[in-house]
Order: C-alpha cells, then structure tokens, then sequence
C-alpha cells in the first residue's frame, strides 16, 4: 500500500515550492510528498490513491486555488479519504482582509475543511510544523495508527465485541476493530493460537485475551482497581468534564481526593467526535481526547481514581465524615462531596430495538463504529449538538445519513454553527417533526418505522440507529435528604434555602445537605454544555475549601 500521502496544491509556486520543500525534508522518510500542478490533477490523484488502497492523510489547499475551484477537491477527498486532515494554505496576513477571513470562516463552519495553515516563513518554520504534526496526529488517531492502539476482533455485529469497544472507549483507550473473517482478523486469531475464542482483543505488544472481562480490560487500560486509602478531603462521585474539572482543582490546591465512577472518564462528552467551540482548541478536540488529557493532568496532581466501581450509598453525618459506600469495594471516608453523576442516555423504549442493542443500535456517539459504516445507511436521533456532532462525524464514512428531530427545526437545541454545516453536508437529509417509533431486523437492525407530526409513517431500510435523545440525571442512589427536582435534577444554592438547616446560606453549588456539592449535567439549572461542566467543577472548589475550613484540619497524605 505504501507510504501515507500528504498533498499540497497551491498556484503560487513559491510558496508551494518553500511548504514541498519544508515537508519533504521533515517528513519525507515516513509520508509520500505530492503537489499536483492543478485541481483537476488532485482529484485524478485521489481517485488513484482510493482505487489503490492508499492512505491520505493531510490535503493543503492554497487560499486562490480554494477560492476559484478547490472546494470541490475538499469534497472529493472527504469522500474518497474521510480520514484525511483538510487545511487551508492562508498568507500571515489573511485576517486583515475582511472576505478571505470570512471565506475561512464559512469553510469551517460548513465542514469543508478542518482547519486552516498559515504559509511557512523561512526554514525551519516550527510554528508551521507543529500544526503540520497536529494534523498528522490526529489523523494516525483516527486512523487507530498510533503505537498503544489495541485490537478487538470479532463479528462485526457482535454484541460483546460492541460492549468491549465502549469499554475501551470509556477509559479513552485507542482501539481498532476488524472482522473475524478479514485478512487481519485471520493472521491475530492463528497468532493468538487454536485456544482462542471471539471476541478477541489483542494488545500493543501481541498479548492476547479471549472474550475479556470489563475487570481485564480495565486493568489493560491502566485503570486503578483499588484505592490507596479510606480517608479523603474530597470524594467526586463522576468522572465526566465536570468531575475531572473538580478533581483537577482540588488536588492541585493540596486536597486529597478520589474520583469514583462506574464506568471509565468522560461521561457524555465521550460521545462527541468533535468539540469545535471549547475554549483553547481552535481545529476541535474529541470529547475522549479532552478527557483523557484532564485525567492525566489531574493523575498528575495527586487525584486518586477508582474506575468501574458504582457508588452504591452516601451515609450523610451532620459534623464528621461521611461515607461513600462502593458495591463492590470498600467504603471511602469524606469531609466533603461533589455529586458530579452525569446523566444517561435516554432510551427510546421500544422493545424490538431495544433488543438489538449492539447490534445496530447504539446509545451515544459513533466514534468506535463510524469508520466501518462505509455504504450503510445511518440514521442519528436528537436534536442536541451531540446528535448534530454524530451526524456529521458518520457522514464523512456513510452513504448517507438522516438525522431525526422531533422539533420543527434545528436551531431549537443546536449550536448555529452545527446547524450550518449539517445543511451545507451533501450527505445529510434532516426529518423534523419526526420521531422513530419502531424498527426490526434479522439479528440486526435492518428496518426503522417513522412516524411524522400529521400521524403519518414509512418504514425505511437501516443499517444503524444512534440515539441522543436527552438525558436522565444519575441521582436515584442518593438519600432522600439530598433534594431533587420532579425530573431527578439535584437541587442547589437558592433552590434548598427553604430546608437549609445552618445559620449560614448555602453555596452556589451546595445541595439541601451541607458539604455535599452538585456540579455538572446532574444539577438544576446546569448548562448542559462541556465547558459549562468544567466551569462548574473548577468553581465548586473554592465552596469546598471554604466549608473544609470549618471543621477538622485537611486529611494529611500518606507517604
């Protein structure tokens, strides 16, 4: 197959001449350097390349050539290459001319491109070749290339084998997936040797495990299965944005801290394959990569976590300790608690697809699956910037794509700039007013039923259905005492004054029990946007510190 390509067109040949220069000296030995002389060439190349079996992984477009034709070759590559990493070539000074930045704008906004590059300086342009590195890691990401990458192979509508990806998609874990009956699920299942059993997951370095259990897998992912001790400053019930957020906080302000959560890090925003408004990451982020990355950082900072273990009860006490009792382990002693629960997934309730689980019917995003949906048709319910994120994430691999919403439109729940580039995407059809009311298949999904406003219906054909449709708050384990709203939102700050039992008010973020805090999706009024969730987090610290100050003296660190 040869070497990955990474292709630059542009009609200014001096700068072309500096980027081919620059790119064949740094990365010449590993990628395969082209510079067609025209449009019409790159796309007679990328259709070489797809016939052949050859990787693109990054495609630079000069801003001319883009402005008079080269919209189309994004396209092209987007359906030809959906893994490769689109720029646009823009001069230094492209932001003083008003049209040329809003072409940008308008490209990103509508999917054509992922990010712009700005033209190299003189050699060796650093600035120009970290972005250049940004890229290419991001697309050997996607592209599962990257040394601690580990492979699940098994029938692709296995339900285990899709419960093992969402595991290791939970722990942030890179992962491939492969069939059975493919070249490459051949040669590891004769490695892995006649004792072997589907599904299988085959580590960095070779070692092999059949049909692993989630306590396996955890441990492979490198997630702690014990705590170093019983008594901590903070307990954070949740590892999602806002609960790592907290963590974060606390333990680099010198508290001891655990973070408890059944499952891995991330919570929702696991789901999202791209986060194209938070703060700090102009090209996007993934919601696994932001969580893997503030796990780290928090690890670093001392925090303890204690993943796959469900926190059964809060045993409240009115001045000590509390305490938060694992199903499965021991009980962790708390001077204060951040209730950071999150919230799941609503389901759509309907029996026949409930059944099919894994088996063409998902709950969250298609970060693991989308790369194997090329040709099927895929449907996304929601009307959320998840599901538009969903949406456009499975139409760079899918022939085609429905988004379903039950509102009249998208701008109800959705970011603009999503709205914009679902309507701009040749490859999705959007049915408001339009909800899923059943569906069936043989051993997978094969057919939905739709069902429109005016009572009308049709039953399509469907290859997978994702489904983000709401959520639900993960607060039903908790003490009555803890107040909640009708929906199972914790209620905080002005909303408990009423049951308050201190002379003090309560914190912003304090729940109807003192020195338990609320942060994240699972609290009443919360903004339900990732940034909002680590705002929250990071804020309920100084709440934290503030109460711990109250009463006894921090808990000291064991050695």
């Amino acid at each position: 197959m040869g070497l990955p390509v990474i292709m630059v067109v542009d009609d200014d040949r001096p700068v072309l001449a500096s980027v081919e220069a620059q790119l064949r000296e740094r990365y010449g030995a590993s990628y395969r350097i082209e510079c067609p002389a025209d449009t019409a060439a790159a796309g007679a190349l990328l259709d070489e390349l797809d016939a052949s079996g050859a990787d693109v992984a990054l495609l630079l477009v000069g801003h001319s050539v883009y402005e008079r034709d080269g919209a189309e070759t994004f396209d092209r590559a987007r359906r030809a290459h959906p893994h490769a990493k689109r720029a646009l070539l823009v001069p230094p000074n492209v932001w003083v001319d008003p049209g040329r930045a809003d072409l940008i704008r308008a490209a990103m906004a509508l999917g054509r491109i992922d990010h712009f590059l700005l033209q190299p300086g003189s050699p060796p342009d650093e600035v120009f070749h970290e972005a250049i590195s940004s890229f290419l890691l991001e697309w050997a990401r996607e592209r599962r290339l990257v040394p601690d990458t580990v492979t699940i192979v098994g029938e692709q509508w296995s339900g285990r084998a899709y419960e093992i990806r969402s595991v290791l998609e939970s722990c942030a874990v890179s992962h491939d997936f492969c069939l059975a009956d493919s070249a490459k699920g051949r040669e590891l299942l004769e490695r892995a040797g006649p004792d072997a059993r589907l599904p299988l997951m085959v580590l960095p370095d070779g070692t092999s495990l059949s049909d692993p259990t989630n306590a396996e897998m955890a441990a492979v992912a490198g997630a702690p299965d014990r705590i170093g001790g019983a008594a901590y400053d903070l307990v954070v019930v949740g590892a999602g944005p806002a609960g790592l957020s907290a963590a974060l906080y606390a333990a680099s302000e010198g508290l001891r801290v655990l973070v408890v959560d059944s499952g891995g890090i991330g919570g929702q925003a696991r789901s999202s394959s791209l986060i194209r408004n938070y703060l700090g990451f102009a090209r996007g982020v993934s919601g696994g990569r932001l969580a893997q990355q503030a796990y780290e950082q928090a690890s670093l900072f001392g925090a303890e976590f204690l993943f796959f273990h469900r926190a059964s009860e809060l045993v409240l006490d009115d001045a000590g300790p509390m305490a938060l009792r694992i199903a499965d382990g021991p009980a962790a002693s708390a001077r204060a608690v951040i209730l950071a629960t999150g919230a799941s997934y609503r389901r759509l309730g309907i029996p026949s697809l409930e059944a099919l689980i894994g088996t063409g019917v998902f709950y969250g995003g298609p970060v693991s699956e989308a790369p194997t949906l090329a040709g099927k048709d895929i449907f996304v319910v929601g009307g959320g910037n998840s599901a538009g994120q969903a949406a456009l994430h499975t139409a760079r691999y899918a022939r085609r794509v429905t988004l379903v919403v039950r509102a009249s439109s998208l701008g109800a729940a959705m970011s603009q700039y999503l709205v914009r580039a679902i309507e701009a995407a040749p490859g999705i059809t959007v049915r408001t007013e339009t909800a899923v009311c059943g569906g069936n298949g043989d051993g997978r999904l094969e057919r939905l039923d739709l069902c429109d406003a005016a009572g009308g219906g049709e039953t399509v054909a469907a290859d997978a259905l994702f489904v983000l449709i709401g959520a639900r708050p993960l607060t039903g384990w908790l003490p009555p005492a803890i107040a909640r709203d009708r929906h199972g939102f914790l209620l905080t700050g002005d909303d408990v004054r009423g049951t308050w039992p201190l002379a003090r008010t309560p914190f912003p973020q304090e729940t109807s029990v003192p020195r338990v805090f609320a942060a994240g999706d699972a609290r009443h009024g919360s903004i339900k946007r990732v940034a909002a969730a680590v705002g929250d987090g990071a804020s309920v610290v100084q709440a934290v510190h503030q109460v711990l100050n109250e009463i006894e003296p921090p808990v000291e660190r064991v050695a």
